[in-house]
C-alpha cells in the first residue's frame, strides 16, 4: 500500500505528533507499506527521499516551529509519480487542508488523525478568544465531516467529536510505544548526568513548555512539597516559549536550584530520563492521548496526573498511578502518598509495566492498516477509484 502523510509538524521539530508519525512510519514500513511524508522545511532538516518539503516561515508565537506555505509547483508531479492509495493528514490546516484537496481531486480515500484539541489553544490569539474558539470548533467539525475516516487516539476524544457534530466514521487507534527501547536501561543515568546523589528521587515531567501544558502548576506543586522531601528533584524535559517564564517562577518559588530544565532532547535520550525517574507528574488539560504517560508506564514509572480528556485513558487510577482533579491540594496529597509509601510505589511500578504492553506500536500500526483497507474497499464498492491523470 502507498500512503501519503501530510503534516504541519515534522522533524527536526519535536512534538507528540512528530513522534506519532515517526512510530507509525517505521512500523508501517516494516509491514511492507510505502510511506511518503509531506512536511514543512527547516534549516537543518536533512536529506530524506521519503520527505517532500514545502517552503516555510517561522511561526510568530514559536520561532522553533515552521509554518509551511501550502503551495509547490513540484507537488502535482510528485503525487502523480507516487500515486498514494491513501492520503492521511495530521492537521486540518495548511498542509492538512492541501492534502485533503488533492485527495478529493484524485478520488483518494482521506484519513485525518485528530491529534489536538485545537479550540483549547486559542490563548495564543491576543483578542477575541471566545469567537476564535467557536470558529475553530466549527472549522474542525466541517473538516472531519469531509473525511472518509477520522482517527482519534482515545475513545473519550471520539465521543467529544461526536458530541460536537462529527458524523464521519471514527476509529480509535492510539499512538503506540516502542516498548523495546525501555528494556535494559540504566536506573541511575539521570543521577550521573546531573551529579545527583544516588538516593535522590527524580520527579519527571515531559512536554512542550507552552501555556496549555500547565507547567506552572507542576512548579507550584514541587515548591510546596520540596521542603518536606529535600531528597527530590524536579526534571522538566522539553523546550518551548514558556521556558524563561518557568525558570523565573521556579526561582521566585525558592526551588530554582532543585528544578532541572533540560530543553529539547533527542527522543532516545528521553527514554533514559523516564527509566531513571521515581515518579512522573503531569498537569496538562489539553491532551487527546497523553503519550508521555504511556511512555512513563513503559518505564515502570507511576504517574500523578490531572484528570482531563485523553489522560483518563492512559492512567488506570489507583493501579498504575493516580488521576486527580485540577486541585493543587489533591495533587500534592497523591504525590506525598507515593513518596511516603515505597511499597505502594513499587506495586504501581510493576502494574505500569504490565499495562504498557497493550500499547505496542506494532499492534496499533496493524490496526491502522486494517482501517486503511476498510475505507479503500468502501471507495471501491462505491465505484470511486484513484485517478492521477
Amino acid at each position: 500500500m502507498r500512503i501519503g502523510l501530510f503534516t504541519d509538524s515534522y522533524r527536526p521539530y519535536t512534538s507528540g505528533v512528530v513522534n506519532s508519525i515517526d512510530l507509525f512510519t517505521r512500523d508501517l514500513t516494516n509491514l511492507g507499506h510505502e510511506i511518503n511524508i509531506f512536511a514543512p522545511s527547516y534549516k537543518n532538516d536533512g536529506e530524506d527521499a521519503r520527505v517532500f518539503r514545502f517552503a516555510s516561515v517561522p511561526a510568530p508565537t514559536n520561532r522553533e516551529f515552521s509554518l509551511a506555505i501550502p503551495f509547490s509547483l513540484r507537488l502535482r508531479p510528485a503525487l502523480k509519480k507516487l500515486k498514494p492509495d491513501i492520503i492521511h493528514v495530521h492537521s486540518p490546516f495548511l498542509l492538512g487542508r492541501l492534502g485533503a484537496r488533492y485527495a478529493r481531486m484524485h478520488n483518494v480515500p482521506l484519513v485525518f488523525t485528530f491529534h489536538t484539541l485545537y479550540d483549547l489553544y486559542v490563548h495564543y490569539i491576543p483578542f477575541g478568544q471566545d469567537i476564535a474558539r467557536e470558529l475553530t470548533r466549527r472549522y474542525c467539525r466541517e473538516f472531519c465531516n469531509d473525511c472518509d475516516m477520522v482517527i482519534t487516539p482515545t475513545e473519550i476524544i471520539a465521543e467529544h467529536l461526536r458530541k460536537h457534530g462529527v458524523k464521519a466514521a471514527i476509529k480509535t487507534i492510539p499512538t503506540g510505544i516502542d516498548l523495546e527501547k525501555f528494556e535494559g536501561q540504566d536506573a541511575r543515568w539521570v543521577h550521573r548526568k546531573y551529579n545527583l546523589d544516588d538516593h535522590t528521587r527524580v520527579l519527571l515531567c515531559v512536554g512542550r513548555l507552552g501555556k496549555e501544558k500547565n507547567m506552572g502548576f507542576i512548579i507550584d506543586v514541587f515548591a510546596s512539597i520540596h521542603p518536606r522531601y529535600p531528597d527530590t528533584k524536579l526534571v522538566i524535559v522539553g523546550g518551548g516559549p514558556e521556558m524563561s517564564a518557568l525558570k523565573k517562577r521556579a526561582g521566585e518559588s525558592g526551588v530554582g536550584d532543585n528544578v532541572i530544565f533540560t530543553g529539547t532532547v533527542d527522543k532516545d535520550e528521553v527514554v533514559k530520563y523516564y527509566c531513571s525517574s521515581y515518579l512522573f507528574i503531569f498537569a496538562s488539560v489539553t491532551e487527546t492521548q497523553g503519550l508521555v504517560l504511556g511512555e512513563a508506564k513503559a518505564a515502570g514509572v507511576p504517574s500523578v496526573a490531572v484528570r482531563a480528556y485523553g489522560v483518563e485513558e492512559m492512567v488506570s487510577d489507583g493501579e498504575d498511578g493516580f488521576l486527580v482533579e485540577p486541585s493543587r491540594e489533591e495533587f500534592i496529597e497523591k504525590l506525598e502518598l507515593l513518596l511516603n509509601n515505597t511499597e505502594l510505589r513499587d506495586k504501581m511500578s510493576e502494574a505500569a509495566r504490565l499495562n504498557a504492553a497493550g500499547l505496542s506500536s506494532r499492534a496499533t500500526a496493524a490496526k491502522l492498516v486494517e482501517s486503511y483497507k476498510e475505507i479503500i474497499e468502501a471507495k471501491y464498492k462505491a465505484g470511486k477509484q484513484c485517478d492521477y491523470k
